[in-house]
This record gives structure tokens, C-alpha cells and sequence, in this order.
């Protein structure tokens, strides 16, 4: 301790808050018809990868929420045979990513005897009552369940 008497105060050592939203680079190979081709072939190229991509979800990028830009349209490819061409881009776009062990605060949207749903931005969870704590228990009728619908919650990712 100083001397002067002051009080020196530990630092506690927290852990620093990951985000589970990423800005990162994507490429996909876009086809598209010959009836798309003229004047508007980039914004029919960007539509249709619009189209196509937001609200998908893969494993290893997660959920792309929105694309941000377009980094490169690459020159089409002639399929043989079809007439469509594939065209290469590179994109900008936000996804969703949530890790294992992660705690996210999610929103309760339904509440039933095996247990209840909720929402973390677009990710649905179900949480068995098998997992909530022991002094709380379901009841069914015109009284609260868990918890109302609309109330937040936080889980942590497990699977």
C-alpha cells in the first residue's frame, strides 16, 4: 500500500465483450440469364446477389444479415449449352455469428410446457425446462408461465 495513505483499488479483470456481428469479404459465382444483360447488368448482378444471399446462413460465416458493398464484379462466363453466364463478385456484408459459450440476450416469444422459445436477432432458440432453474416451474392457464412474452432473457450458446 502507498503511503499516503490512499487505498489502492484492484482492477477487476473483466473479459473484454466479443460482438457476434462481423464485417468481412465474400466472393459467389452469380448466374444470370441473357435477359438481364443491357444497360442494368451490375444492379441485376447486385439484386439478384441480394436476393439470393441476405438471410442465409451457413456454418462457417453464419448469418449474413445485409450486404454492405460490392468490391468487384468480375467478367461473366458463358455457360455451354444453357446461355446463362456466371459472373464472380466480391462482396462486403454483415453476418450474425454466434459462438459457442457465447451469452446472448434474447427476447421470449412463446412459452409452452416443454419449455420456450426466443429470439436473438435472427437466430431462434428453444430452451428446455429441463434447463431452467429448479425454482421455476410451468404453469399453465391465465397466470404467468416462466416469464411473458416480450420479457428478455440470456442464454448461453451450448450447441
Amino acid at each position: 500500500m502507498p503511503h499516503n495513505g490512499a487505498q489502492v483499488k484492484k482492477k477487476r479483470r473483466t473479459r473484454p465483450k466479443r460482438s457476434v456481428f462481423f464485417h468481412i469479404v465474400l466472393e459467389r459465382n452469380m448466374q444470370l440469364h441473357p435477359r438481364h444483360f443491357g444497360r442494368n447488368l451490375r444492379e441485376n448482378i447486385v439484386s439478384k446477389l441480394m436476393k439470393d444471399v441476405e438471410g442465409t446462413c451457413s456454418g462457417r460465416h453464419g448469418f449474413v444479415v445485409a450486404i454492405t458493398g460490392i468490391e468487384n464484379v468480375g467478367k461473366g462466363l458463358i455457360r455451354d449449352g444453357a446461355g446463362f453466364v456466371t459472373f464472380p463478385v466480391k462482396y462486403q456484408c454483415i453476418v450474425f455469428r454466434p459462438f459457442k459459450g457465447e451469452i446472448l440476450e434474447a427476447v421470449v416469444t412463446m412459452v409452452n410446457k416443454m419449455g420456450f422459445f426466443a429470439e436473438a436477432g435472427p437466430v431462434q432458440i428453444f430452451v428446455s425446462n429441463h434447463l431452467t432453474p429448479d425454482d421455476m416451474e410451468f404453469q399453465s392457464g391465465d397466470l404467468p408461465n416462466y416469464t411473458t412474452s416480450g420479457g428478455s432473457v440470456k442464454k448461453k450458446i451450448v450447441k
